[in-house]
């Protein structure tokens, strides 16, 4: 390979490198930035939370097993046609069906391979033994 190629070629090598480590810097960057907004919405919402709960003043104490944020909403009620609505009835039941028959099959080998033997109930004899 001649001189002046080879100079070439190392200096678009050296060119990719810097640009990489400026795209590099870059997406640090904004990285950085998009980390620092997430914990400054973080902190806001936390300060929200304790500014809504200090002026609530419920009679009853909170018990903590519910969520600040989990109010139930209320249903949005789906605009079907009644044809659609009857097939997504037929599908719904359906598989349930299936669900239904899976379950079955899934218990009836385990109970026949179960090292313990059904109990009946004792027959009762005719001379008490």
């Amino acid at each position: 390979m001649k001189l002046k190629k080879l100079k070439k070629k190392i200096q678009e090598l050296e060119n990719r490198l810097r640009e990489d480590s400026e795209k590099l810097g870059r997406l640090r960057g904004k990285l950085q930035q998009a980390e620092t907004a997430k914990a400054l919405k973080a902190a806001r919402k936390s300060a929200a939370r304790a500014t809504a709960s200090a002026g609530k003043n419920s009679p009853e104490p909170t018990t903590g097993a519910q969520k600040p944020g989990s109010a139930k909403k209320a249903k949005k009620k789906l605009n079907l046609s009644p044809e659609r609505r009857a097939q997504l009835a037929a599908a719904m039941k359906a598989r349930w069906a299936a669900k239904r028959a899976a379950e079955g099959n899934r218990t009836t080998p385990s109970d026949q391979n179960s090292p313990t033997q059904p109990t009946q109930p004792p027959e009762n004899r005719g001379d008490g033994v």
